[in-house]
């Protein structure tokens, strides 16, 4: 699963294959769903940035329900995602995300992101639905099995491309198994992680020291500290 993420390295993003791309965002430590992101697509015009609704709506929905996740394992079943995944795939920038590990009646917060701190690409899916006169035009983050960092707090985390397959995730025209396998866990060993203040359960905190790393009590699990 991936509820929580940040995005604030706007220098530092880089998309293999695209050089002239707009990045127009303000800097974001506790992005949630049903906010605002930074995606990036095709949206009909050519590669393009635009800030969608984080919680994808199919366009053929009734009741406009979102959903903020899309299984890699079950994209082409999912009429919510079947055809998202053949014709509308997109790239979201992403810092780092949130992972909370209980302990009793407690959830601690974690924060996973990369070893080098550079800036990576979750994998997505895009819809436009219409209501009312109105176009909602949204988006779901794809996620796949954690890997062995992230399953010590969740059986899921969000898929993360390589650099070499930006271009062919966004290409209309790349086979489907080609696609599919892109959708692997991120490697633990160029994953860190650490302790966060429990500030970042509520989404009204949004400031730089939310990934600070914190002291956890006695208890936890020593693994998960990689340094």
């Amino acid at each position: 699963m991936c509820g929580r993420f940040t995005l604030h390295s706007r220098d530092r993003i880089k998309i293999k294959g695209f050089t002239s791309l707009d990045l127009p965002f303000e800097a974001r430590y506790n992005i949630a769903p049903s906010q605002q992101i930074l995606t990036i697509a095709d949206f009909g015009r050519g590669i393009e940035t635009r800030m969608l609704t984080w919680g994808l709506i199919p366009s053929w929905s009734v009741d406009g329900k979102g959903f903020i996740n899309a299984r890699a394992e079950t994209l082409e079943e999912k009429p919510s995602f079947s055809e998202s995944f053949r014709l509308r795939r997109c790239l979201i920038p992403a810092d780092g995300f949130f992972e909370w590990k209980r302990s009793g009646r407690e959830k601690r917060p974690f924060y996973f992101y990369s070893r080098d701190e550079e800036p990576v690409m979750f994998a997505g899916l895009w819809d436009t639905w219409r209501t009312r006169g109105e176009l909602i035009t949204s988006c779901a983050i794809i996620t796949t099995a954690a890997n062995e960092l992230v399953s010590e707090l969740h059986d899921r985390m969000p898929a993360i491309l390589s650099a070499h397959f930006h271009e062919a995730w966004l290409g209309p025209k790349t086979d489907r198994l080609e696609l599919l396998g892109m959708l692997t866990p991120f490697p633990a060993l160029k994953m860190n992680t650490h302790p966060v203040s429990t500030s970042v359960n509520s989404p009204d905190n949004d400031t730089l020291d939310l990934l600070a790393r914190v002291d956890v009590e006695v208890g936890q699990t020593l693994s998960l500290f990689h340094s």
